[in-house]
């Protein structure tokens, strides 16, 4: 099985490791226009999460799904490659998690995903399309000042989905340090926030986003070689439009520039074969999630 390795040490940027754990359910549309690049994309995602209260007080496990369907639409047609092998790509995450109390307030969350990360095109699934996921958080709320609570978060976080192949540490706290701000720094999460209102809610981030996928039989390139990994990789920043609609369902609308976009296809040792050329500085995503 193959292994990607991608690699960013930031300190503003945006994982989903916090927001899978506590999401129950999600829809959510990744764009970024072909402006100014040779490739389109998209990304429409599902995820859902069930909750199975255990025996032991406080003891929770979590099933779930987390599907994507990732469409890259080329507009080049001089590429040197089949643009149809490389259009349409499929994840599939199966979500095991695991919670419990511990002492002195804190808590445990565990989550492992086992899944696929592929094109499809030879209609069945094979050992390299399999890939995994996990998360080790430890959790405690401070709530000694009710008007500015806050939260801190350790724990090790890994996915080869996102193209690591070793631990990434989690680290955030949160603090709500007035009425109408807040914060949150950390490895591998930061941004500050404003409470407009308690429905209203805008957030200055940071994000690192992307995937990275199999592709079945490879796809050859320039005549010669042939591609087996495809990454794309992207660092942004902007504006992000929360409305609560409750304490558990809220709309994000995320508005970003491209600081860095990569689309990369590479062979089964992870070599660069050849680089897609994306210039876009546009990115738009929306969210509605159920959270817990």
């Amino acid at each position: 099985m193959r292994f990607k390795l991608p690699l960013f040490f930031l300190f503003i940027i945006s994982f989903s490791t916090q927001a899978q754990l506590s999401d129950l359910a999600r829809l959510d549309f990744t764009f970024i226009p072909n402006k100014g690049s040779d490739v389109e994309y998209t990304r429409s995602r599902f995820l859902v999460n069930y909750p199975v209260k255990l025996k032991k007080e406080g003891q929770y496990l979590l099933l779930g799904v987390d599907y994507s369907n990732v469409h890259l639409r080329f507009k080049d047609d001089n590429l040197p490659f089949d643009r149809n092998i490389l259009n349409d790509f499929k994840i599939l995450d199966f979500t095991i998690g695991y919670t419990k109390p511990l002492k002195n307030d804190w808590r445990l969350g565990v989550r492992f995903q086992p899944g696929i990360s592929t094109n499809l095109t030879a209609k069945s699934l094979n050992a390299n399309d399999l890939v995994f996921s996990g998360d080790v958080v430890f959790v405690k709320k401070f709530e000694n000042d009710i008007d500015k609570p806050s939260r801190l978060i350790i724990g090790l976080s890994y996915s080869q989905n996102r193209g690591y192949v070793f631990p990434l540490p989690f680290i955030s706290y949160y603090k709500k340090f007035s009425p109408d701000w807040s914060y949150n720094i950390g490895i591998p999460r930061t941004n500050l926030q404003y409470h407009l209102s308690e429905n209203h809610r805008f957030k200055l981030f940071g994000q690192l986003d992307g995937f990275t996928s199999n592709i079945q039989n490879g796809a050859l390139v320039n005549g010669t070689d042939t591609a087996e990994i495809i990454n794309m990789s992207l660092i942004n920043g902007g504006l992000q439009y929360e409305y609560h609609f409750t304490d558990h369902l809220q709309l994000d609308v995320r508005a970003a520039y491209n600081f860095s976009l990569n689309n990369k296809l590479k062979d089964g040792s992870n070599n660069t074969l050849f680089t897609i050329d994306n210039d876009s500085r546009s990115y738009f995503r929306a969210v509605l999630r159920f959270k817990i």
